[in-house]
């Protein structure tokens, strides 16, 4: 058992105790309370004058598929097909990354990650606690949804081979057909439930899609400009799928839209150098736009793009610019698991979730603020 004292709790389900106690058992969050002399025996942290919050979850990245910058050691893309549903992020994700080291020393415990934005479809992300030797012990949801990619990157990867899809438009035939293949492969197995001799050969790339086409996982759509939004939209509402808007880099300048529409967004990185056209509109004051407008948002670094120890900088840009503070703490906690759909593990401080705490010397939106502890699964994995 672990006993974390005299610390100020940003719970982020509503309540903050200015001197409170979190009581640890088996892994899980047994008691959360205000200080009380009566205290149950075990091991005791101190954080008095500290913060203690949740661990803070990574809701888009790649982090363990990226380990160098040579070719050999990348396994973010699949860049052979246009077409790769099949591909399953735990199948190139290396817990040895010394980037799940500094995530963990920089107060991040949970993160989705999986295939970039080379490919039309690349392939499944999973949730993953980002301690651990072996990945299948780290999962907390496989697979969590499924990558699609609009804009600049699948046109330019496949235009340069000469190959579809090499504009907007082909990128987003290659997407529908797939999707109407999907759907009369489920058709047709379903009919074979009844007569299996009208049973569908096996093909990998439509079982692997079933899940999208049966509404079990999301859509994770790449998608920048306005324009690609619209278009991520448009097909997830005419095939019935659900969907993530995952950069959404000029979705303040649509807040309207897609309040109405409904989708989550995961924004960012807003934070660098803005490398391509579709980058042009970049804005800290996105998060503010779109949450004003009634969009559910969360924050993310697209590790490597940024390093995923600065998740709560971003969040402290998006306050700088203008969004109320635990609206910016909520994009990286329990917003961020909510759209993920592991918010009943994780992203809040409560009585029988997974016990991944962090305790800070100060606020994390201070850039001279400091991880003192890191907990996951109740195990103090980091120590300052």
């Amino acid at each position: 058992m672990i006993i974390i004292k005299n610390g100020k709790i940003y719970t982020m389900a509503g309540k903050i105790f200015e001197n409170g106690s979190i009581i640890i058992e088996n892994g899980i969050i047994k008691e959360i309370k205000e200080n009380s002399e009566t205290l149950p025996q075990g091991q005791i942290i101190d954080a008095k004058g500290k913060i203690i919050m949740p661990g803070f979850v990574e809701a888009h990245g790649h982090i363990g598929s990226c380990l160098t910058a040579t070719s050999l050691n990348e396994d973010i893309n699949e860049m052979t097909d246009p077409i790769t549903p099949e591909m399953r992020a735990i199948d190139s994700i290396n817990p040895m990354d010394p980037t799940f080291k500094d995530a963990i020393q920089g107060g991040i415990t949970t993160g989705a990650t999986g295939p970039g934005s080379g490919n039309v479809v690349g392939g499944t992300f999973t949730v993953i606690k980002l301690h651990g030797n072996r990945i299948d012990d780290m999962v907390i949801k496989n697979p969590l949804a499924m990558k699609c990619a609009f804009g600049e990157n699948p046109k330019r990867v496949y235009g340069n081979m000469n190959k579809m899809p090499s504009t907007r438009m082909g990128t987003a035939a290659q997407l529908r057909d797939l999707l109407f293949k999907s759907i009369e492969y489920r058709n047709k197995k379903n009919t074979a439930k009844e007569d299996p001799d009208k049973a569908p050969s096996f093909d990998i790339k439509l079982e692997s899609m079933l899940p999208v086409v049966n509404g079990e996982i999301p859509l994770k759509a790449h998608a920048h400009q306005a324009d690609d939004i619209f278009t991520a939209i448009r097909i997830a509402k005419e095939f019935g799928v659900k969907l993530t808007l995952d950069h959404c880099s000029e979705g303040h300048l649509i807040a309207e839209e897609l309040a109405k529409e409904g989708f989550p967004a995961i924004i960012g990185p807003t934070f660098g150098w803005k490398s391509k056209f579709e980058l042009r509109n970049l804005d800290f004051k996105a998060p503010k736009i779109l949450f004003d407008a009634g969009v559910k948002i969360a924050i993310m670094t697209d590790n490597p793009v940024l390093p995923a120890e600065s998740l709560p900088m971003c969040a402290a840009l998006a306050y700088k610019s203008g969004l109320d503070e635990m609206e910016a703490l909520k994009c990286i906690t329990i917003n961020a698991a909510q759209i993920l759909g592991i918010n009943k593990k994780v992203g809040s401080l409560e009585v029988g979730k997974d016990a991944d705490i962090v305790i800070w010397d100060r606020h994390p939106f201070d850039l001279q603020s400091n991880v003192i502890k890191t907990i996951v699964n109740g195990k103090v994995v980091y120590s300052k």
